[in-house]
């Protein structure tokens, strides 16, 4: 029988007395206790870091393909492309959507074929949108329904998130989940900072605050090539240095069991508000900045340039997911969402009140004045981008904590089942989750008002997400804070 191969493996004569099958590839563990200090120390760390490096970088890819579009859009005038501030809008949103969707399928992937297996071909699936991305942005004669199509597939990398995370929560003994998601998790969620502050350094429209210079011609199909590339050594990675975990593979039946659990719906409830935010806000935020201040008036151009800042709030979001993860390992994963989602509506009304001091871009004169609260904007939006990453981390430390809580029994087998479907349910609130990547640009876009509304539906959109946190806020703390209850004394 197959086991650890590459550290030593303390019980693996047991394991090697047992009657399960022999695996085809020597890729597969099939004795996997990290619970177990003696097995952990002896080897199961550096199997599961191995593991988890290169989940990281999988992820990481599939993020920067799933958001190409957040930063393409703003560009695809200067190759040529026709299209309204409310088009761009809905093609980030497709992405976002398509991709929250896959997450499902994703998630009960995992223990079908095995997490490496299952790595390696998402990886390559990532190669069909980042082909057609090529092809596409070089004819502007390209139609709109081809170019929405190229970004719903682009979801494939949306998908990623979660089969990588159900991979990943069943390598990490308990103590060690909070960190190990939270830097899963990051790694990936900073693949969206870095394909907004790589695409237009890559493409020739400068970066870095003005220190890269644009070149003469934007070549916005660079960016398609680096990440096919990109996705090319991914797979391989996979391929060569990760593993597949025998007692994590069971039928997808056995796990769907957690969507008729109540904690599975509460807790993707919850995420929307964290992650939710965080990948709406990612889509959204070059965009508007693009939009209500900056402009090109009579050939000359005014205001900020979007692709200086759009990689910001992302890069911050991203940094500050494992520390909630740390933080949540310490304090109770419980404890610290609940002061985000409060901290998170205290920094959602500032964007608001400088929201209300904008103006149309449709004029020097006005992008001037929305200048003057550039700052204010900035500076809140990125303080809510913060509390997001650190809700990410938190409240994805709740999760494998509420099933061991909920566990039957406390014996290995028990113990076993309920990772399985805490692994199962990140997979789902994950997805869940990921629809506010959906939600937050099409609320911004608000194809259903006109023209002159737009900002207005900016303004009603902040104050819908602000009363969205306080509601979650209280769901915290009733279902996972009262005193008295299981999860509460379980500091979940």
């Amino acid at each position: 029988m197959t086991t650890l191969h590459d550290a030593p493996t303390p019980g693996a004569e047991a394991a090697a007395a047992t009657d399960a099958p022999r695996r085809r590839t020597r890729r597969w563990i099939d004795d996997w206790q990290p619970e177990d200090p003696t097995f952990w120390e002896g080897g199961g760390r550096q199997v599961a870091r191995r593991n988890l490096v290169w989940s990281i970088f999988a992820e990481h890819i599939g993020f920067s393909v799933w958001f190409l579009w957040s930063m393409s859009t703003g560009l695809l005038a200067a190759v040529g492309f026709g299209y309204g501030a409310e088009q761009l809008f809905i093609l980030t949103s497709v992405s976002s959507g398509v991709g929250a969707l896959l997450r499902v399928p994703y998630t009960f992937a995992v223990p079908v074929f095995g997490g490496r297996n299952w790595t390696v071909i998402s990886a390559l699936l990532l190669l069909i949108p980042t082909i057609m991305f090529v092809v596409a942005v070089q004819n502007p004669d390209t139609p709109y329904s081809v170019m929405i199509l190229i970004s719903a597939l682009s979801g494939f990398g949306g998908g990623n998130f979660a089969s990588s995370m159900a991979n990943i929560n069943s390598f990490y003994p308990q103590s060690e989940k909070g960190w190990a998601l939270g830097l899963n998790a990051a790694g990936g969620n900073i693949g969206v900072a870095v394909v907004q502050l790589l695409l237009p350094i890559v493409v020739g429209a400068g970066g870095l605050w003005g220190l890269i210079k644009g070149a003469e011609t934007i070549e916005l199909h660079r960016i398609g090539y680096l990440y096919i590339a990109l996705s090319v050594l991914a797979a391989a990675g996979a391929y060569f240095f990760m593993d597949n975990l025998a007692h994590a593979q069971t039928r997808a039946s056995e796990t769907a069991t957690i969507l008729k659990q109540k904690d599975t719906w509460t807790m993707s409830f919850l995420y929307i508000g964290t992650f939710g935010s965080f990948i709406g806000y990612s889509g959204a935020f070059g965009l508007l900045i693009k939009l209500y201040f900056s402009g090109t008036f009579e050939g000359a151009f005014s205001g900020y340039q979007f692709a200086y800042y759009a990689f910001l709030g992302a890069t911050i979001g991203s940094i500050c997911r494992p520390f909630g993860g740390r933080i949540a390992d310490r304090l109770g994963g419980a404890r610290v969402t609940l002061v985000v989602f409060v901290l998170q509506a205290l920094g959602t009304l500032g964007v608001l009140y400088a929201v209300y001091q904008l103006e149309p871009a449709t004029s020097p004169e006005a992008v001037a004045a929305n200048g003057e609260v550039f700052g204010l904007f900035l500076a809140t939006f990125l303080f809510v981008f913060a509390m997001t990453g650190f809700g990410n981390g938190s409240t994805f430390k709740m999760i494998p904590a509420i099933w061991r809580t909920k566990a039957a029994t406390k014996d290995a087998a028990g113990l076993r089942r309920a990772t399985l479907e805490a692994s199962a349910a990140v997979g789902i609130v994950s997805a869940v989750g990921a629809f506010g990547g959906f939600v937050i640009p099409m609320m911004f876009a608000a194809p259903w008002v006109g023209a002159d509304e737009k900002l207005g539906a900016v303004q009603t959109a902040f104050w819908l997400f602000t009363a969205y946190y306080v509601a979650c806020a209280v769901v915290t703390y009733v279902a996972y804070l009262r005193r008295g209850t299981p999860m509460a004394d379980a500091r979940v």
